[in-house]
């Protein structure tokens, strides 16, 4: 199963066919510290394949620094976790773990490899694969150097990412594509999105075809922005949601409303959930989760009618990974 595991229903209604009094209530059923093991650990992702749980995070000794390796967690019912592999690379930190299913069934791993050189810091995406979340393979090198493909989202076959310019000179985005998650070409090659310095991503497809996209901004403006586009993928309209956030990951709910889990800014900064209004491009703070100072990066799936949610938050004293699972009550 991918990430939202059973999730449509056979009729989803209308976002707009649901009034404001009938936003039903998230409730925090249970947050829990799931991993601790490093100095830092950070940026998480959450999949369930062959009904078992994976979480991935970066761990390392600090939120920059060269050890930086990709931690597999697994367990079969969400309570008790072990690690089933940690990826390690001599040449690169690796940061920003994400994983997915592919349409071959087997688990897809993507981050990023940062090196540091006398120009400057560079990055490379990366790709691993497994059938079993123990055994991986050898990474593989996707889209373009210095330029980060920083969430990969299947959709009928093929993997779309959004890869962000982080060399010198490079703030620019790109949509790429691929068939098989290891040659990535490009869409669009430099997407049309107001703002200096557009990057993380969460992309989520309807059964219609249709895309959101989730987008973080940084430099001027700070606000992040909802895409929406149609197949090809390759015109996308954009509205400023009026809100700076930071590591987002979004899912839409059985009843057709849509969920961000994000960072927000203003203080105190915390890991949030908030819905998200495609029509009127509104994103809404519903629920902080028990978080603080350096924190958010969520992964996200809906499983035995509640929404499952890792993330990594320091307000115990360092950076951790949590599990939250919250109930939507009318």
């Amino acid at each position: 199963m991918n990430r939202v595991s059973s999730f449509f229903v056979s009729i989803l209604l209308p976002v707009a066919l649901l009034a404001a009094d009938d936003l039903p209530k998230p409730v925090l059923v249970d947050a829990q510290r799931i991993w601790d093991a490093a100095p830092h650990n950070a940026f998480t992702d959450l999949v369930r394949f062959q009904d078992r749980w994976y979480c991935v995070f970066r761990e390392g000794q600090g939120h920059v620094s060269p050890d930086g390796a990709l931690r597999v967690l697994t367990s079969s019912d969400g309570e008790t976790w072990e690690s089933a592999a940690l990826v390690t690379s001599e040449d690169y930190d690796l940061r920003d773990a994400k994983i997915t299913v592919t349409p071959d069934d087997r688990l897809m791993l993507a981050g990023a490899g940062a090196s540091d050189t006398p120009e400057g810091r560079h990055h490379q995406s990366l790709v691993w694969f497994s059938e079993d979340g123990a055994n991986w393979s050898a990474p593989t090198a996707v889209g373009d150097q210095d330029n980060w493909l920083w969430r990969i989202t299947w959709h009928k076959g093929n993997a779309y990412g959004f890869g962000y310019g982080c060399g010198k000179g490079d703030r620019g985005l790109r949509l790429f594509k691929s068939s098989d998650g290891k040659t990535f070409d490009p869409l669009i090659e430099n997407v049309a999105v107001e703002g200096t310095y557009p990057n993380e991503t969460s992309i989520v497809f309807l059964p219609d075809d249709t895309a959101y996209c989730l987008l973080r901004h940084d430099g001027k403006p700070n606000a992040g922005n909802l895409g929406t586009s149609r197949p090809p993928y390759t015109q996308w309209d954009w509205k400023n949601l009026g809100v700076r956030l930071g590591g987002p990951d979004m899912i839409q709910l059985p009843d057709g409303r849509f969920v961000a889990v994000v960072r927000l800014y203003d203080s105190p900064v915390r890991t949030s959930l908030c819905w998200l209004d495609p029509e009127n491009g509104s994103l809404t703070e519903a629920l902080k989760l028990p978080s603080g100072g350096d924190t958010s990066y969520a992964g996200l799936v809906w499983h035995d009618d509640m929404l499952w949610i890792s993330y990594y938050s320091s307000h115990e004293g360092k950076t951790n990974i949590y599990l939250a699972k919250v109930r939507f009550e009318k």
